[in-house]
């Protein structure tokens, strides 16, 4: 059976934005969803998010996709470094290597951000350990720049998907909805 975790991004929580209705949508078709809820949101690590991500997965096989919203796929990219199985796919909603000068809101959460950009990700071994990856941006997203696809691409082998006007596509932009996002996730999970 399809095993799919949702994982939020800085500030986020399971009951926000199109997570509830990407997992309602999945379940219909026989689908085991997880919106996870990360640990101190507002002041995500690495470490804590990665190695709390693996205990919610268990034993990760080809039955698994993860599906992320900013900082959210950071995390899963990290954790994808440190295992040894090939999951099915990766679903990278507002992902980014890096982000838009300036667009973090001071001092703190620039040093919050600091080590997510500075660290480097093991791109070889995140392509080894996940079938597909697939990356959704807007275009005219506040934080993470289209720049982000080229290296998405050049990083991950990453299919790219830009929408028009969606923003962060969080919370903040009211989005309950984004059918593209159920559609990628339903190509991942069909074509195996």
């Amino acid at each position: 059976m399809s095993r799919v975790f949702i994982i939020h991004g800085w500030g986020g929580f399971p009951q926000e934005a199109w997570f509830p209705w990407l997992k309602q949508q999945l379940e219909t078709k026989g689908i085991a969803v997880q919106v996870l809820l990360m640990p101190d949101s507002e002041t995500p690590r690495i470490d804590t998010w990665v190695t709390f991500l693996a205990q919610q997965i268990g034993q990760p096989d080809a039955d698994t996709y993860l599906v992320g919203h900013s900082i959210g796929v950071q995390t899963i990219l990290r954790y994808l470094e440190t295992i040894n199985t090939t999951i099915g796919g990766v679903l990278a909603v507002a992902g980014f290597y890096k982000l838009i000068p300036g667009s973090l809101e001071g001092p703190r959460e620039e040093e919050i951000a600091k080590p997510w950009l500075d660290i480097p990700i093991d791109n070889k071994k995140v392509k080894q350990n996940v079938s597909k990856v697939t990356a959704i941006f807007s275009d005219n997203d506040p934080f993470v720049g289209l720049d982000n696809v080229d290296i998405f691409i050049n990083n991950l082998g990453a299919e790219i998907v830009v929408l028009k006007g969606k923003g962060h596509m969080g919370a903040s932009e009211g989005f309950k909805e984004i059918p593209e996002i159920l559609t990628e996730v339903e190509k991942m999970i069909n074509n195996k």
